[in-house]
């Protein structure tokens, strides 16, 4: 039965009770002055790698708080190590815009280089919502992967998720290592406490610039537009079902 080194990526994102506002660009969110937060997904992960330990106290060797984007994305992993996680990892992106395959790729090296065996990950981040990064690192890794976790558990090498699908839930079993994505229904984030994070600020922050991580990690894609959806239209006109019934009627359908 194999320690656990868990790596528990997140990510600094427009906080979720805030409307986004287009910048004068037309291409781009304006983050000026907006409040920032950890991705929610991402603090399901972080509580779910926290509660592992709590269970399996003896078997959790290390629990390292990933994040890859500017200077500013230390306030995430210093909340996600208030939460729990041993140390913080920070690579450095400065003003360069990752996409998940290059975050992918960063994190298959962080793996490699941790030792890490179990990686839990929230299934998306809310400001791009493309819900990519987990499947592509497992691919990547060659590891099996469970997503949209809504239980997960631990038994010897063998890991047991709950998965949200359409219309209920599946469960499916792997074995270490193994990439598992969290969904909303995995459970409720602890509150960092204040002693919680005076402690954290003395915790092991490590920074790696992105040029480390070697070439071929620029994006791919260019935002030609952003747009504000249509107003929501209300008081549509009601449905003549007793109508619609006598034609059925009618026309022998019913």
């Amino acid at each position: 039965m194999s320690a656990l080194r868990i790596l528990v990526p997140i990510k600094r994102v427009l906080d979720y009770a805030i409307k986004p506002r287009i910048a004068a660009s037309g291409k781009a969110i304006d983050l000026t002055g907006q409040k920032m937060s950890l991705n929610p997904f991402d603090e399901l992960s972080i509580e779910a790698s926290v509660r592992l330990r709590e269970e399996h106290k003896t078997r959790i060797e290390d629990i390292l708080a990933f994040s890859a984007g500017p200077q500013k994305s230390q306030d995430a992993l210093r909340t996600a190590m208030a939460m729990g996680a041993d140390r913080g990892l920070l690579v450095d992106t400065a003003t360069t815009e990752l996409e998940p395959l290059a975050v992918a790729k960063i994190l298959k090296r962080v793996v490699e280089k941790e030792k890490s065996n179990l990686v839990i990950l929230g299934k998306q981040s809310i400001d791009d919502d493309a819900g990519q990064t987990g499947q592509m690192l497992a691919g990547l890794l060659g590891w099996g992967q469970a997503t949209q976790a809504a239980d997960i558990k631990l038994e010897g090498d063998t890991v047991t998720v709950v998965k949200e699908v359409d219309g209920g839930t599946e469960t499916v079993k792997g074995k270490l290592p193994m990439v598992v994505t969290t969904d909303l229904r995995l459970n409720e984030p602890r509150y960092a406490s204040l002693p919680n994070i005076m402690k954290a600020k003395k915790k092991k922050l490590e920074q790696i610039p992105l040029k480390d991580y070697g070439e071929g990690l620029e994006g791919r894609l260019e935002v030609l537009q952003l747009v504000e959806p249509p107003p929501r239209q209300g008081g549509g006109k009601v449905a003549d079902v007793s109508g619609m019934i006598s034609k059925l009627k009618e026309l022998g359908a019913l």
